[in-house]
């Protein structure tokens, strides 16, 4: 169960209040405080859950900076991915129960005590695996899956992912692989090139060398490319693409306005898409989350694909959390514990 605090958190909750993180202003780490928010309501179709961990990602970093606000009518409370425990369910709502244990896909709301989500966006926790580690999972498989779907990722075809050592890049890594594709990741250091290597990749690529050419040299170019970086990527990612070869864009790391080479992609017969999952429809999100539980849960299971390394983080840390991340050190998942 997450954390209690006794009296005050359960004074808390009963008069409708709920510890959360709260940005007032977005900016840099600072902008992350400890505080109360309304505990959220429970509508119909909906569940709400006592949060035991929440999964922390590159996209609370931007929202936490301004530069990427939750959809209309969504919670504003940083938070993408969470677990707990089902408190209350709605109206017509029928897989869940009080006391169940949960993962959840979010649009928002996930850096707080407890959060709501639609039933179709709660799946059961992977086999095996403890609530809290549950906390950091679903939101990088949902990811991974639906944008290789995205790719249309086959097997015998190549496959380059950026920041092959973050969560992302490791379950990327091992999902490639399970499809029967040969897998490079590019990394920065020694380490994080031995990380992805030891996660499946065939070839582990320094992002400070040439990249394109040595990507080129050991398989003569990327048929799908998973891009976490944006528009610094965007010329030497189309650079390193096949003939008809997939850029798939997740992530703005390395900015938002690039230089596109038309030419290049006309000659290429090349495609480039950009996805959110945060943005997706509720009954698409829900159709993710399924294939995630039917699909890549199996493969946790029999260790086909290995969880991340994982810093857990106190709740009340958030900002070491979000200081861990940006750092540029840091490799596989971290989780906030409530």
């Amino acid at each position: 169960m997450g954390r209690r605090r006794g009296v005050t958190t359960r004074h808390l909750w009963q008069a409708g209040r709920m510890r959360a993180v709260i940005v007032e202003t977005p900016g840099d780490i600072d902008a992350l405080t400890l505080g109360e928010a309304p505990t959220p309501a429970c509508g119909p179709g909906e569940v709400l859950v006592r949060t035991v961990a929440s999964g922390v990602n590159r996209a609370d970093v931007l929202q936490r900076q301004g530069h990427y606000p939750p959809p209309p009518g969504e919670s504003d409370i940083i938070g993408l991915e969470a677990s707990g425990v089902v408190e209350e369910v709605g109206e017509g709502v029928t897989r869940w129960h009080r006391g169940d244990e949960v993962v959840a896909l979010l649009a928002g709301g996930g850096y707080a005590e407890f959060f709501v989500a639609p039933e179709g966006q709660l799946i059961a926790p992977p086999p095996g695996v403890d609530l809290v580690s549950a906390g950091g999972v679903l939101e990088v498989a949902a990811t991974v899956l639906s944008n290789l779907r995205e790719g249309r990722l086959k097997a015998g075809e190549v496959f380059l992912v950026h920041g092959g050592a973050g969560g992302i890049g490791t379950f990327a890594t091992q999902y490639a692989k399970t499809l029967g594709a040969t897998v490079v990741a590019t990394a920065g250091s020694p380490d994080k090139l031995e990380h992805c290597l030891a996660h499946g990749a065939d070839h582990a690529l320094d992002y400070h060398d040439d990249w394109v050419a040595a990507l080129k040299a050991a398989t003569k170019g990327a048929d799908v490319i998973l891009d976490i970086i944006g528009a610094k990527y965007l010329e030497p990612n189309v650079a390193a693409l096949k003939k008809r070869g997939r850029i798939v864009v997740i992530g703005l790391q390395g900015g938002v306005k690039g230089t596109l080479n038309l030419g290049a992609m006309l000659s290429k017969q090349a495609t480039i898409t950009a996805t959110s999952l945060r943005f997706r429809p509720a009954a698409e999100k829900a159709e993710i989350c399924a294939a995630v539980e039917a699909e890549v849960w199996p493969m946790l299971a029999d260790g086909r694909i290995r969880l991340s390394p994982e810093t857990r983080i106190p709740f009340d840390e958030v900002r070491r959390a979000h200081e861990q991340l940006t750092s540029g050190d840091n490799m596989g998942k971290i989780v906030l514990v409530h």
